[in-house]
């Protein structure tokens, strides 16, 4: 950058404006917000990340976003204390120029003052002239007397007033000699902060996106790790692990025998084959103690089947 923009570039035909150096400040703090802006951001977003993705991720992962999330706060400590240091520096600028303005200002009303004094004394004297001009052919001398003493008191108010209305001009002159000298360096000191800041505000960017792109290829790296291991994994090797930790025996459970309860016998049937009742192997019926033709023939055992 040749040159300094500032200085030739922020002036005002109005010498009460402060127009230009208003823009400055005004462009200045619009800067400053900005650095404060991606100071939280920074703040606020990185360890909010990291704790998600904590909950979400694996540990590695989220021991990395942590890792980063602490290198942001760092960066965010960086612009903190670069925001705080322009902002001293600034401070002085405006103290001076804030000072130059009022002394500027309120020497611009006095010389205004004295130029109105100036100008009604100037006003009074013509009046008085013009006082004694009408009373020539006055015949009451005491009368012109009193207005020859007007008019010559008239004169030397306007000479102080003239010299009042001078002295102001020349001090205003100075004064705001003064101030042009000071809006210059002030001009040159905003525009090398802003110089600053800009440079200061675009590595930061930079490294942080940086930061950024680098925990993506780490992530990216663990990721593949377990996409690798999934690879290798085989469901036929898994179940017959599996089967051989937890295998409790390869040997079913014989079937169930019938067993009748008037038979002492207990016959087992063949392996693999499942019994049903057999009726072939109850044993014999009981005899009836009374013929066929006999009335109790439906006793058996004293057990009656009629009705009594």
């Amino acid at each position: 950058m040749t040159g300094s923009l500032f200085k030739a570039n922020f002036w005002s035909t109005d010498i009460l404006s402060t127009t230009g150096y208003d823009s400055i400040i005004q462009h200045l703090n619009n800067g400053r917000k900005n650095c404060k802006e991606f100071e939280e951001f920074l703040k606020e977003s990185t360890l909010k990340r990291a704790l998600e993705v904590f909950k979400q991720q694996v540990d590695n992962v989220a021991q990395c976003h942590i890792h980063l999330a602490q290198t942001l706060r760092e960066e965010a400590r960086k612009m903190e204390d670069f925001r705080e240091k322009q902002k001293q520096q600034r401070k002085k600028t405006e103290t001076v120029m804030d000072a130059a303005h009022k002394q500027r200002n309120l020497q611009f009303k006095k010389t205004m003052d004295a130029k109105k004094i100036y100008e009604q004394k100037c006003r009074d004297k013509d009046e008085a002239e013009q006082a004694v001009h009408r009373s020539a052919n006055m015949a009451n001398q005491k009368q012109q007397e009193k207005l020859f003493v007007k008019l010559a008191t008239s004169k030397t108010a306007v000479e102080d007033s003239d010299k009042a209305y001078m002295l102001h001009v020349n001090t205003l002159d100075k004064v705001r000699e003064d101030w042009q000298s000071e809006h210059i360096k002030a001009c040159e000191v905003l525009e090398a902060q802003e110089c600053e800041r800009i440079n200061f505000f675009r590595n930061a960017l930079w490294v942080h996106v940086n930061q950024l792109s680098q925990q993506c290829v780490k992530s990216d790296d663990m990721y593949e790790q377990v996409r690798k291991t999934l690879e290798m994994c085989s469901i036929e090797k898994d179940i017959e692990y599996f089967v051989n930790q937890r295998k409790t025996g390869q040997i079913p459970p014989a079937p169930i025998m019938y067993e009748n309860f008037y038979c002492p016998q207990r016959n087992a049937a063949p392996p693999g084959k499942t019994t049903g009742p057999n009726l072939a192997r109850r044993g014999p019926l009981p005899v009836p103690k009374s013929v066929p033709d006999d009335p109790d023939y439906s006793l058996v055992d004293d057990y009656s089947l009629l009705y009594q």
